[in-house]
């Protein structure tokens, strides 16, 4: 396995220890207590970083359709989603508030746990052609979005997604 798929599935690894620490270290008021800089609390803060692998799962065949479109299709696409970033935001944080009750501090570390392995599994078995695979993504949605992201791109989202978060929550690090 080459360094780039060795690197991303290290920090699938690492996030799971991570959660993991939090999870086992946290009081019940620390994980009802508010989040730094979000309206979340630390606790649907943590189901949203666990999100962030969620999403790539429904991402991955999305980025395979696209990019096998004319680029101008996948351009429009992006720019329509961008232009949905206000009910987008809407529901992004309102999942993860309802999600965190299902998927709450008792259940979301098994939850990133087969989300990540699935991941890595997939990713093992990727192609380096298809890992080049690329689409255009909206920019608003998520700081970590590019204009244009790879398959490979992808698969590394939400470790960097999930480590941006880390500096929001209001627990003692792992």
């Amino acid at each position: 396995m080459d360094a780039q798929r060795e690197g991303i599935i290290a920090g699938y690894g690492r996030a799971c220890s991570q959660l993991d620490g939090y999870l086992a270290n946290a009081t019940t008021a620390q994980l009802r207590g508010r989040s730094a800089g979000t309206k979340w609390t630390n606790e649907e803060l943590l189901f949203h970083m666990v999100f962030g692998y969620m999403v790539v799962r429904a991402l991955l065949p999305l980025v395979r359709i696209m990019s096998r479109l004319p680029r101008s299709w996948g351009r429009a696409f992006a720019r329509g989603l961008d232009a949905a970033t206000g009910p987008f935001d809407v529901v992004n944080y309102w999942g993860s508030r309802a999600a965190a009750l299902v998927f709450n501090r008792h259940r979301m570390d098994r939850k990133l746990e087969k989300t990540t392995h699935a991941l890595a599994r997939r990713l093992a078995r990727e192609t380096p052609a298809s890992l080049e695979r690329a689409m255009d993504f909206p920019t608003r949605w998520d700081p970590f979005f590019a204009q244009r992201m790879s398959l490979a791109d992808v698969y590394a989202y939400p470790t960097r997604h999930f480590d941006f978060h880390t500096r929001q929550l209001t627990l003692d690090r792992p």
